[in-house]
C-alpha cells in the first residue's frame, strides 16, 4: 500500500538520530566516497565535505591517484586514498577493499568517475556489501548491470531524470502522478531506495513509502548540489537504519541550506555554499542524549 509522506520540521525532528554525550570518533559515522577521474575532481570532495559537515567522524575519500593532491590541499578534514587507475577497473577495486583503514558505515560510489567495466563496480559493490558497508549509488554507478547487486540491499540511488531512464530504461514520466508512479514502481519492484533529483524530488522505498520535496530554489541547478546530497544522504544513512529517512532528511537539509544561501547571494550560489550553510541547516534540529558505557 502506498504511503504518501509529508517531510515537515516535525518530521525531521522526530527522525534525527542523537548524538550520545559519550560517543567517541567513530560512532557517528565513518563514510567512505568512491569518484572522480582526471577530468572532474570536484565532485568527491563536494560530496567528503558535505558528509563531515553533515556529522561523519571520518571520510575516506578513495579517488585516481592523479587527483588526490588536489584533494588533500583543498582540506585537511578528508583523508585522501590513491586508487592506482585512472579508472575503475577490478585490480583497483579489490586493492581499495584490502587498504580501507577501517570498515566504513556507508560508501558513496559514483559520483565523477570513469568506470572501465561493470564487472569493476559490481566487484566493488559486492566487496563492501560482504563488509556489511550500507550503499549509496550516484552518476556513473547507475547502470543497468548494477540492479542485481543491489536489489533487497537496502541500497540508495540518487539519479536524475536522465540517470532514471539509462538504469531503468525507461523515461520517469511528465505529470507529478506520472513521476510518484514509475519511481515508486521501480523502488518496489527492485526492493531499493530511490531518490529521484529534480525540481520535485521524490523519494520512494520497498515498502511503499512515498514522499515529495520540491526543489527550494532555482538556484540549485549549478553543478555540484547532487553532489554534495550524496554525501549528505551517506552521512545520515551512516546512523540511520533506515534508508527512507537518512534519503528524505538529507533532501530537507540541502533545500533548506540553498534557501539560506539564496537568502544571502540571490541566484549566485555555487556547491560549496551549500556546504558552508549545512550547519545553519541542521544546528536547529541537533539532539543530545546519554548512553550507557
Amino acid at each position: 500500500m502506498t504511503e504518501l509522506l509529508s517531510i515537515t520540521q516535525d518530521y525531521v525532528k522526530n527522525h534525527v538520530i542523537p548524538r550520545y554525550q559519550n560517543s567517541k570518533k567513530g560512532d557517528n559515522g565513518i563514510v567512505l566516497v568512491i569518484g572522480g577521474s582526471s577530468l572532474y575532481h570536484g565532485a568527491p570532495l563536494l560530496a567528503s565535505l558535505s558528509a563531515l559537515r553533515a556529522g561523519a567522524d571520518l571520510v575516506y575519500a578513495a579517488v585516481p591517484r592523479i587527483i588526490v593532491s588536489a584533494i588533500r590541499s583543498y582540506s585537511p578534514n578528508i583523508i585522501a586514498l590513491p586508487m592506482t587507475d585512472n579508472s575503475l577497473t577490478i585490480g583497483s577495486a579489490n586493492r581499495l577493499i584490502k587498504s580501507l583503514p577501517k570498515i566504513p558505515h556507508t560508501a558513496i560510489i559514483g559520483m565523477g568517475m570513469t568506470i572501465s567495466k561493470v564487472e569493476a563496480l559490481n566487484l566493488l559493490v559486492k566487496k563492501l556489501k560482504e563488509n556489511g558497508t550500507k550503499l549509496v549509488l550516484d552518476a556513473a554507478a547507475l547502470v543497468p548491470r548494477v540492479i542485481s547487486e543491489i536489489a533487497e540491499t537496502d541500497t540508495i540511488i540518487t539519479p536524475h531524470a536522465g540517470e532514471f531512464k539509462r538504469i531503468f530504461n525507461e523515461n520517469v514520466g511528465v505529470s507529478e502522478k506520472e513521476v510518484l508512479s514509475n519511481v515508486l514502481r521501480m523502488a518496489t519492484k527492485h526492493k531499493i531506495t530511490i531518490i529521484l533529483k529534480g525540481w520535485l524530488n521524490v523519494i520512494a522505498d520497498e515498502s511503499g513509502k512515498v514522499a515529495t520535496i520540491k526543489r527550494s530554489t532555482p538556484a540549485m541547478t549549478v553543478g555540484g548540489t547532487g553532489d554534495v546530497l550524496a554525501g549528505l544522504v551517506a552521512a545520515l544513512y551512516s546512523r540511520m537504519n533506515s534508508p527512507f529517512d537518512a534519503s528524505a532528511l538529507a533532501v530537507y537539509f540541502n533545500g533548506v541550506a540553498a534557501t539560506i544561501a539564496t537568502e544571502q547571494i540571490g541566484f549566485h550560489l555555487v556547491a560549496t555554499d551549500l556546504i558552508e550553510n549545512l550547519p545553519k541547516a541542521m544546528k536547529p534540529f541537533d539532539k543530545i542524549s546519554r548512553q550507557k558505557i
